[in-house]
């Protein structure tokens, strides 16, 4: 990052300093802080140092705040939009430290459990998705505050005339499970996701179907929860369904997290999947590295064929 000289950032300064002014005495004015909001990201991306000290004059606490206290939707959606976005620049640590903690996971998780505009869970969820990527901490608060709980009810799979709003919130939810789960890899994590698995096989064959789009985020989420995992575990497999807990499946002992998929007969619907003429070759390659995914792990022979 370039940093300017003192002088020429000055100037810059006062400017945050009275755009976050202009968020404290307009609370009436949903367009005037939905503005300002936007422009202090504008600011803070030309150079980290405008970040921290929008830190450090209490900006980021005000917003955060603003995002749970204001009667706007389209500025409580703004405002964690401006918190994802800031925590999301490369090379600028301290946002991002200060928003990990356990009181924002719980907020998020109870945000994402009301009813609200698609946009703005959308939103929440991209901010979560900020908060666990690359980092391990962020990974263990979203466990302990049921946030991953909240975005597996969430993941249900859209029905097929879903709008494009839903599409988007549903491919948010499964890039922030994958964050979640992988990079860095969180078996704890990834053990609590292998109760929607029964659900792969369902999924894969919708996905047959024209809404080819859908693919990658399906293959990457069982990719992103099956890789480098061996543990033994126990457990019960749950079915989620329009954000509803509807159905309990039988208890399974599982020798390996991935042997579910032998028992369920997925390697073969992702076979059949990836000849689908539907798919493009971005989606075709999230096919084939999950495959290669559970195929690593379970030291399965795949030689069904369609």
């Amino acid at each position: 990052v370039l940093l300017l000289s003192p002088r020429n950032t000055q100037p810059t300064k006062t400017d945050l300093r009275l755009l976050l002014e202009c968020l404290k005495y307009q609370m009436k004015w949903p367009g005037s802080q939905k503005q300002a909001l936007l422009t202090i990201i504008s600011i803070c991306k030309q150079n980290g140092q405008y970040v921290e000290f929008f830190r450090e004059i209490g900006g980021i606490s005000f917003i955060y705040n603003l995002s749970k206290s204001s009667t706007f939707s389209q500025v409580k959606e703004t405002a964690l939009f401006t918190l994802a976005s800031l925590a999301e620049l490369h090379g600028v640590y301290s946002c991002k430290q200060s928003l990990c903690r356990e009181e924002t996971f719980r907020d998020l998780a109870q945000h994402l459990e009301q009813k609200m505009p698609l946009t703005e869970k959308r939103v929440a969820v991209y901010m979560l998705s900020v908060l666990v990527a690359n980092n391990r901490s962020g990974q263990t608060l979203a466990k302990t505050s049921r946030c991953i709980e909240t975005l597996l009810n969430l993941h249900s799979f859209p029905d097929l005339n879903a709008s494009y709003e839903q599409l988007q919130l549903w491919a948010t939810v499964s890039s922030a499970l994958c964050g979640s789960v992988n990079n860095p890899q969180n078996e704890e994590n990834q053990n609590a996701c292998t109760y929607v698995f029964p659900l792969m096989k369902t999924w894969l064959q919708e996905v047959a179907l024209p809404r080819a789009e859908l693919a990658q985020p399906i293959c990457s989420f069982i990719g992103m929860t099956v890789a480098n995992n061996r543990e033994h575990k126990q457990h019960k497999n749950k079915l989620t369904y329009n954000a509803t807990l509807c159905t309990v499946l039988p208890e399974c002992c599982l020798k390996q997290l991935v042997s579910s998929f032998s028992k369920l007969r997925v390697i073969p619907g992702l076979l059949c999947l990836l000849s689908s003429p539907n798919l493009d070759p971005q989606d075709q390659l999230a096919v084939v590295l999950m495959i290669g995914h559970l195929t690593d792990a379970c030291g399965e022979f795949v030689g069904t064929r369609c």
